[in-house]
C-alpha cells in the first residue's frame, strides 16, 4: 500500500531530522518553513520544497507541524485549512498547551479535519536516530491510520482523546524539568563538598537514582557542555504550560514552580542554550562554588 503524501511544517532543530526521516523511509513529502533556506536542506532527501505554505498543505493526506508553540501553530493553521482537504489529518507534533489542543480540534473539526496532538520526547538525537516517544491524543481510527508516519519517528502511544497527547508530554516535562534541576543540585554538591563529582555520578548510575537525565545532562554539566539539544526556552515553555494545566484543575506543584524560577533567571541571557544549563542558574546562587 503506498505511503501517504505529508506536509511537514516547521524544519527547525526537531523536524529537519524528522522530515528527513519520513522523506528517507518514501513518504512523498512536502517541506514547508517560514524561512524556506531551512526547508531546502530536505531536498537531498527527495522531499519537495514549497514555498507556500498553501502548496504544501493542498491535497495532503497528512500534514505534520512541528512548530514553536501553540500560537506559533494556531496562525498556520488559520492559514492552511481553506487549503486543506476535507478528510485529511493534521497531526501536531509541537508542544502546546491543553487548551490550545482542544482549540485546534475544534477548529479543524468544523472545517471536516481530523486531528491528532502527539508532541514527541527524545530530543535531536532522538528525532535523528527514529527514537522519539510519542505521546498521541486522539481517536483510535486515526492514530492507527498515522501509526506508519510514527513508526517511522519512534514509539508512539494513543494516551487518550484529542488533548491527551499534550497532558501526557506535559508530564514529560515535568519530570525532565525538576530532574535537571535536581541532578545539577546533586553534582554541586558532590564539588562543594570535596568528593569527585564524575566519580560520584559514576557510583550512583547503577542505583535507584540512575536515569536518562543522569546520564545524559549530568555527562554535559560535567563537561559544561550546553550547546543545545532541548533549549532552555523551551523548557521554560514547557514549565510554564505544566502549571497552566495545574491551575486549570486547582493543582499546586511547589517543584514545577521552583524548576520554573530557575530557568527563568537565566531566560534572558541563555534562552538558546542546552537545558542543562540549569546547572548555570544554580551556580549562580552559589557563589565560588563550579562544577568542573
Amino acid at each position: 500500500m503506498p505511503h501517504p503524501t505529508v506536509a511537514f511544517l516547521g524544519i527547525g532543530l526537531m523536524g529537519q531530522p524528522m522530515a528527513a526521516r519520513l522523506a528517507g523511509a518514501g513518504f512523498p513529502l512536502r517541506a514547508w518553513n517560514r524561512s524556506t533556506a531551512k526547508a531546502r536542506t530536505l531536498a537531498t532527501h527527495g522531499a519537495q520544497v514549497c514555498e507556500s505554505l498553501e502548496d504544501a498543505v493542498r491535497d495532503a493526506d497528512m500534514v505534520v507541524s512541528m512548530l514553536a508553540d501553540g500560537a506559533a501553530v494556531g496562525a498556520t493553521m488559520d492559514a492552511a485549512l481553506p487549503a486543506m482537504a476535507p478528510g485529511s489529518v493534521w497531526i501536531d507534533m509541537s508542544s502546546t498547551r491543553h487548551d490550545e489542543a482542544l482549540a485546534f480540534h475544534a477548529r479543524l473539526a468544523g472545517q471536516g479535519v481530523r486531528f491528532l496532538d502527539a508532541p514527541v520526547s527524545g530530543g535531536v538525537p532522538g528525532a535523528q536516530d527514529g527514537k522519539l516517544a510519542i505521546m498521541a491524543g486522539g481517536s483510535l481510527r486515526d492514530f492507527e491510520e498515522a501509526l506508519p508516519l510514527f513508526a517511522v519517528l519512534g514509539s508512539a502511544q494513543l494516551v487518550g482523546p484529542a488533548g491527551s497527547g499534550q497532558v501526557a508530554k506535559l508530564c514529560n516535562q515535568l519530570i525532565v524539568g525538576a530532574t535537571l534541576n535536581v541532578v545539577a543540585e546533586a553534582l554541586l554538591l558532590a564539588q562543594a563538598a570535596g568528593a569527585d563529582p564524575a566519580a560520584v555520578r559514576e557510583a550512583i548510575r547503577g542505583g535507584f537514582a540512575g536515569s536518562r537525565i543522569l546520564e545524559l545532562h549530568g555527562q554535559r554539566m560535567l563537561d559544561r557542555n550546553f550547546v543545545p539539544g532541548g533549549q532552555v526556552k523551551s523548557q521554560l515553555k514547557d514549565l510554564r504550560n505544566v502549571l497552566a494545566a495545574a491551575g486549570e484543575v486547582g493543582l499546586s506543584l511547589p517543584l514545577t514552580a521552583a524548576a520554573t524560577r530557575s530557568y527563568e533567571s537565566i531566560e534572558a541571557e541563555l534562552g538558546h542554550a542546552d537545558h542543562a544549563a540549569a546547572l548555570l542558574a544554580l551556580e549562580r546562587i552559589n557563589p565560588g562554588v563550579r562544577l568542573g
